[in-house]
C-alpha cells in the first residue's frame, strides 16, 4: 500500500508540496528517477524495470503524476494493462486538469483498480478507478481541496477505511510545513519514515514497513512545485525507506 501526502496552498510561492512512499515487493527491480523513455524525453520518473512503467514522475511543464493500487489489487492480472503505464499517459499532458480529463476517458476494464494523484502549480486532482471488471466504467476524477490530504489504497482522506490515514493524516497536518527554499523537509521526512502503526493495527499500516513476505517500503520522495512558471520543481529522492536511505536531489533541468 503506497502513500501520497499533498499540501495545496493556493497563492503561495510553493503552492503544492508532496511526500510519498512506494510500497512494493523488495525483490522487484527498479531504477531511480531519470529520463528513461526515449519516446518521452520530457519525463523524469522512476522506472519499474519489470513492466517498463513508473509509479511517480514529473514532466518539464511541472506536472507530477503518481499511481497507487487500490486495496486488495496488488500485482498484475491476465488481460489487464500495467497500471505503471498510467503516470506516463498523464505526463503526456500539459496540466493536472488535462491529465485528469484524459484519464477519465480511458476504458476502466483495461486496468485493475487504482488511485492517482496529479498535481501542478494550480493544484491537485485525485483520479480513482474502483471496479476493474466494469465493462462500461471509466475512472473518476475530483479536485483535491486546499489544505493537506492523504491518499493510500483507499479513498482520499478515508480514515475509516485506512488505519494509516487515520493515524498519520493528523500528524502530517500538525507537523511543521517544509520550507523548500531552505531545504528543510525534516518533519515530513521523519513522518515518512515512521514504523509504528496505530495501536492494534496491522504492521502494514505503518508509514514505512517491511513485512515477512518480502513486501515493504522501497523508496520515498519529496516534491515541491513552484508558483513561478520559469522555476523548475524540486524533487528529493531516497532509494530506500525514508528513515534509512540517503536523500538526494533529482536533476530536473531539461
Amino acid at each position: 500500500m503506497c502513500t501520497v501526502v499533498v499540501l495545496h496552498r493556493p497563492g503561495h510561492a510553493w503552492p503544492v508540496l508532496i511526500g510519498a512512499n512506494r510500497d512494493e515487493m523488495r525483490t522487484r527491480p527498479w531504477s531511480p528517477p531519470g529520463r528513461h523513455w526515449p519516446d518521452r524525453p520530457a519525463v523524469v520518473a522512476g522506472r519499474d524495470d519489470l513492466a517498463g512503467g513508473t509509479w511517480m514522475g514529473v514532466n518539464d511543464r511541472g506536472l507530477v503524476a503518481t499511481v497507487l493500487n487500490r486495496f486488495g489489487t496488488l500485482g498484475p492480472a491476465a488481460g489487464k494493462r500495467s497500471r505503471g503505464d498510467l503516470p506516463l499517459l498523464a505526463l503526456d499532458q500539459g496540466s493536472a486538469a488535462r491529465a485528469a480529463h484524459a484519464l477519465t476517458a480511458l476504458p476502466g476494464i483495461d486496468y485493475r483498480p487504482f488511485n492517482m494523484l496529479l498535481a501542478d502549480r494550480d493544484g491537485a486532482w485525485w483520479v480513482t478507478h474502483r471496479d476493474g471488471d466494469a465493462a462500461h466504467g471509466h475512472p473518476e476524477a475530483a479536485p483535491v481541496p486546499p489544505g493537506l490530504s492523504m491518499l493510500t489504497a483507499h479513498d482520499l482522506n478515508d480514515g475509516q477505511g485506512s488505519a494509516r490515514i487515520a493515524r498519520f493524516l493528523p500528524l502530517f497536518r500538525a507537523a511543521p510545513v517544509p520550507d523548500p527554499d531552505s531545504g528543510d523537509w525534516a518533519a515530513w521526512q521523519a513522518l515518512l519514515g515512521r514504523r509504528d502503526p496505530a495501536p492494534g493495527a496491522a504492521p502494514g499500516e505503518a508509514m514505512t514497513m517491511a513485512l515477512d513476505n518480502g513486501f515493504g517500503t522501497v523508496c520515498s520522495a519529496l516534491v515541491a512545485l513552484p508558483q513561478a512558471p520559469e522555476s523548475p520543481p524540486l524533487w528529493r529522492f531516497a532509494p530506500g525507506p525514508a528513515d534509512r536511505a540517503a536523500w538526494d536531489s533529482v536533476a530536473l533541468a531539461a
